[in-house]
Order: structure tokens, then sequence, then C-alpha cells
């Protein structure tokens, strides 16, 4: 996996620092002082109850949203309130909870324009650089194909995307996503609304991106999947960071289990 050498750069250190990020919504605290850390090369689920603020954190880390207070440092570079583009430059991508591809474009185009500052971006490489061109799309069309293949959608390729089933749609994205090579990839709800035949696959999926050097911070209410797969959790509540580590160990904290997530965490996994 390529990293950018700043944020490769302390490979022993997390990944994602986050120091008492806050976000208001009309006086209304959305997150309200969340302080956590993301290791690198796991798998680290962001649960909490309905309204903890999830999905504004990772609109926050992704600069889909500014930060009002606090700081947010991808390896050693400060990533606070930078534009989002520079962000998915430095390698932090996402997906959202409902899927968003270019509906416009098929299934194949919606991952060729994916990859990160591509040599036809350059006036002077399109008038002066025609072979390197040419080369890059080679390699990228072959890589596209490829992911496609795996995950399941390279019968599709020709297809527009706005053709596709909601479960196609949540692989279209993901795919488009590791086609962009990752160093952190965030995934807000990538189970939601599939049947659990593509749960058991996505989970496979993100396991296989952790074995290739990509870490991952996922939301995720399917606490089955977060036993089975992630390596850390993160409990949001009320926008502020409630407790972190295991769930096996969570199951334990009296703090979580009675104030936030009752029953639903301390019942364990189905069997």
């Amino acid at each position: 996996m390529r990293y950018d050498d700043n944020v490769s750069a302390a490979a022993d250190g997390p990944i994602l620092r986050c120091e008492a990020i806050t976000k208001a919504f009309g006086g209304v605290n959305a997150v309200n002082g969340a302080t956590f850390e993301v290791p690198r090369n796991k798998i680290t689920a962001l649960i909490g109850p309905n309204g903890a603020g999830k999905t504004t954190v990772v609109n926050l880390l992704s600069g889909a949203l500014k930060i009002d207070t606090g700081k947010v440092h991808l390896g050693n570079i400060d990533i606070t309130n930078m534009e989002r583009y520079k962000i998915a430059r430095l390698g932090l991508m996402r997906t959202f909870q409902l899927s968003r591809e270019l509906s416009g474009l098929t299934v194949l185009e919606n991952l060729l324009v994916a990859p990160k500052v591509q040599a036809g971006e350059s006036l002077f490489n399109i008038f002066f650089r025609p072979r390197l061109l040419q080369r890059e799309e080679k390699q990228n069309l072959e890589r596209a194909l490829e992911i496609l293949q795996t995950y399941g959608l390279y019968a599709l390729r020709d297809n527009r995307a706005s053709d596709l089933s909601g479960g196609q749609k949540k692989l279209l994205e993901i795919s488009r996503g590791v086609m962009a090579s990752p160093s952190l990839f965030l995934l807000d709800e990538p189970m939601a609304g599939v049947n659990p035949a593509l749960i058991e696959k996505i989970g496979g999926y993100i396991l296989d991106m952790k074995a290739q050097g990509v870490t991952v911070l996922m939301i995720e209410h399917n606490l089955n999947v977060v036993e089975r797969i992630c390596d850390n959790v993160i409990v949001l509540a009320e926008g502020r960071t409630l407790a972190t580590g295991k769930l096996s160990e969570l199951r334990e904290n009296k703090e979580v289990v009675t104030a936030y997530l009752g029953e639903i965490i301390n019942a364990g996994p189905s069997h």
C-alpha cells in the first residue's frame, strides 16, 4: 500500500488523532469534545446510540463539515478544516450512509475517476507526454477491472451506476474508494439496508482491506459484525467519547451498558 510520506512517518503511532473536536448546529452540540485515536492497520468501529454524533464526526474528519474547535491529525499532518480534496489526496477516503454513486457514469467509469492526481489532469501532460497518459490509463483500467471482479461487479461494468440495486451501489461506492488507494477508509454504516449474505461479503472485503494495509474506521450498528471483524471500538454518546476498547471489554463497562447501549450490548452476539 502506498502512503503519503507525512501520513506514514510515525509508523508506530496512530494514523488518526482527534483532540476535543466540537461541532454545533444552531447552538446544539452535535459533537462535544470527542477525543480518540485510530490505530494503524486495524479495523475500528465507531458505535453509539442514534444522535450520538457518529456521522457528524465522519463529516468533520473528511472535511465535509468545518470543526468549531479542536484538532485532527492524519499521521503527522494537521488536517483540521483542510479542504476535502486535499484530505482525500492524503489518503483519507469515506463512504456515506446512502450510497453516492456518479449516476450518469457507468460502473467502470465510476472507478476510473477515483485515482488521486492522475496525469491527465495536467494540460502539459496531455500535449507533451501522451505516452505517460496512455500508460497510466492502461494501468488504471486493468486495476479497475480487477477490483470490479473482486467485488462481484465485473458483469455490470458497462451498466449505468444509477441502474444498480441498493446493495450493488454499496459495493460500487466501497470499490471506488479502494480504487483511490486509501490509507484510512471511513465507512458510514456499510452494512445498513443489505441482506445477510451481502453483510457477510462486505465483512470479508473489509478484512481483506486490513490485510492489504488499509486502516478502517467504520460506523456500524450491527454488533455481531463489530464483534467478528473489528479490533477496537470507540463509543460515542451525546457527542463525547464515552469509552474505547474491545467490545468484550465494553460489555463489562457499567457506564456504557447502563447509560447508552443497555441490553443490546450486554446480550452479546447471537448465534
